[in-house]
């Protein structure tokens, strides 16, 4: 009972002191697509992502009845660094849903307005005020809608009136800021920080460095693998602390039930056991500022696999080793010769095996609707010579002849000809082991794959068009794996299939190498149009500092390369988040984003048929 009433005066304290409006709130789950777009759109850098803010505590003042129910100590800030953009995961400060989702658009206006850089703790507010006034100057339509989201502002923010001497100075400040933005170029010192501006963005807070350490003993495959995602993908103020090295044991002279008050003023050391529980990713969402040691204990959350690589007797065949390719640095904006490593590999006991009798009917259906594709014969009249005398050409010859008229120049012959499709492509499929996820009950995504690899092969085969199949994963710069399954001469047959059935998952994602090494051996090709088809289930990641911005720019920089070279690259993903960045990677329709992972299968000859049928 004591519980029970304590649970009713909980929900009902809490619901009196929330100053929020969960009928009119607007997610940005619902903003993710048009967020994106209309930061380009107003000049944003195009390689950002856009991702939802942690909630930090603002150390504001609080009405009493805040106080008595323990909330509002904490706000999501909208923030922006050199690689993210952060936005609340949820907006609902005002009863009206349209001024909600306004706030929403205004922050990505701001954010594209401020500097590439970022924001510093001493020059936020004056950069704030730049950004404002930057949009409203290059963007005259968002006059209306800021003015309406001040007034709506201003009446939710405090009464200066209510707000001591000196509080009160800085809340004017802040106010005739919003009223006339660039007016202000600081606030006034006060004993307690003002209540946040939700229509200002915050500097950044600093993000736990996860790329590999050298003096980190623990493997880096190891800390991969056995990390607990983040549902939301929150961003944590984090600092570094030396490891406790345990020798000192923590002595009680009291009682066990007064630990939590003892522990409130002196640091104690908790470890992580490994357990089923979800406990340490619930606490750590809940944690504000993050403390990060090294440790050179091995701990798993859920899965315990080896990324190390395979002895020389059970690894892949190599064909060609030691390719060297060059790779893009983001933050020096300079191409880096000779950076990557790349193996040409064989698959090892691949066994010729028959198409599996699941896929027969599909693929004999995709043969049928590509052999519109297919080339037809064409008699041409009139020709010099031929394989076939042309009876109207003789027979008009004749007439003119006996008429008295002069015969006609052209040939009498008929000529059979076969126009062909000048184009190939190069399949280039992500073989990492984020592909050994499970889409479904039965399936995995590299079984997808390989079912798709298997009908695309089966129908390109009723075009004639050549085509390459080539799978790709990494293992940090020195060890990228390039691997053959079908080259452009190779014939589909059961050799080739054995091929696909032996494709394995592991290791990481650097793409930019793969799309450089597939560039050279497309224009290698005589074709005209020549397709560069990459298929992938995230974003380009390995255990380096390969991940981030930094891969998002190299794969870009390689398919400009590409480009350059006359390809066509077209990338099709079952990656949901994949539309915050593709655009950025292979323009507005050079991608395709598939909800459904296990269509892929059939939805990639399809997608074939479409890209070259003109």
């Amino acid at each position: 009972m004591e519980e029970f009433i304590g649970g009713l005066w909980h929900r009902f304290i809490t619901r009196a002191a929330s100053r929020s409006h969960p009928a009119a709130a607007v997610r940005l789950a619902e903003m993710e697509r048009s967020a994106g777009i209309l930061f380009r759109a107003l000049g944003g850098d195009p390689g950002l992502r856009v991702a939802p803010a942690a909630e930090v505590e603002h150390g504001a003042r609080r009405n009493w009845l805040a106080r008595l129910a323990h909330s509002g100590e904490k706000a999501a800030l909208a923030a922006r660094d050199a690689e993210t953009l952060r936005l609340p995961a949820e907006i609902a400060l005002f009863p009206d849903r349209t001024l909600n989702r306004d706030l929403y658009l205004w922050l990505i206006a701001q954010g594209a307005a401020l500097p590439a850089a970022g924001l510093d703790a001493d020059s936020w507010i004056s950069a704030n005020q730049q950004a404002s006034t930057a949009t409203l100057a290059a963007f005259p339509g968002f006059a209306a809608r800021y003015r309406r989201l001040v007034a709506a502002v201003l009446a939710e923010r405090p009464d200066p009136a209510r707000l001591p001497a000196d509080e009160a100075a800085a809340e004017q400040a802040i106010r005739q800021a919003l009223a006339e933005p660039g007016s202000v170029t600081r606030l006034p010192a006060a004993r307690r920080p003002p209540q946040p501006v939700a229509l200002w963005l915050y500097p950044a807070p600093v993000a736990i460095d996860r790329r590999n350490n050298a003096a980190d003993p623990t493997p880096a495959e190891q800390r991969e693998s056995g990390k607990s995602a983040d549902a939301t993908d929150r961003r944590r103020q984090a600092s570094r602390e030396d490891m406790p090295d345990g020798r000192n044991g923590l002595i009680l002279p009291f009682r066990a039930e007064s630990l939590l008050s003892f522990a409130e003023y002196v640091k104690v050391n908790r470890s992580h056991e490994e357990g089923d529980d979800e406990d340490p990713v619930r606490a750590a969402s809940e944690m504000e500022q993050v403390a990060v040691a090294q440790d050179s204990r091995d701990t798993a959350s859920k899965v315990r696999f080896d990324l190390d690589l395979p002895s020389a007797a059970h690894d892949d065949i190599p064909l060609e080793t030691g390719i060297l390719l060059p790779e893009w640095d983001w933050k020096k904006q300079q191409l880096k010769p000779d950076m990557c490593r790349l193996d040409v590999l064989d698959p090892r006991d691949a066994e010729p095996c028959a198409l599996p009798p699941r896929l027969i009917v599909p693929a004999r259906r995709l043969r049928r609707q590509l052999e519109a594709l297919t080339p037809a014969r064409r008699w041409l009249k009139n020709q010099p010579d031929g394989q076939e005398l042309d009876l109207d050409a003789c027979v008009r010859a004749f007439t003119d002849r006996h008429s008295g008229h002069a015969a006609s120049a052209s040939g009498g012959y008929l000529s059979c000809e076969r126009r062909e499709r000048d184009l190939c492509c190069l399949v280039l499929a992500d073989l990492s082991l984020s592909t050994d996820a499970w889409v479904s009950d039965e399936q995995r995504v590299i079984d997808v794959i390989r079912d798709s690899l298997w009908l695309f092969s089966e129908a390109l085969g009723a075009t004639g068009d050549p085509f390459g199949l080539y799978g790709f994963s990494s293992r940090r710069r020195e060890h990228i794996r390039f691997h053959r399954i079908k080259d452009f001469d190779d014939r589909v047959d059961d050799r080739i299939r054995g091929r696909i059935q032996a494709i394995r998952p592991g290791f990481y994602t650097r793409m930019g190498a793969a799309i450089r090494h597939a560039t050279q051996i497309l224009a290698r090709r005589p074709e005209s149009l020549r397709l560069l088809l990459i298929l992938s289930d995230g974003k380009p990641n390995d255990v380096d500092h390969y991940e981030g911005r930094y891969g998002i720019e190299d794969t870009r920089m390689s398919l400009h390369a590409a480009r350059a070279q006359g390809l066509r690259p077209f990338c099709v993903t079952i990656d949901r988040e994949g539309e915050a960045y593709l655009p950025h990677l292979f323009g507005p329709a050079g991608y395709s984003v598939l909800r459904k992972p296990e269509e892929l299968p059939v939805h990639l000859p399809r997608l074939y048929a479409r890209l070259t049928a003109g």
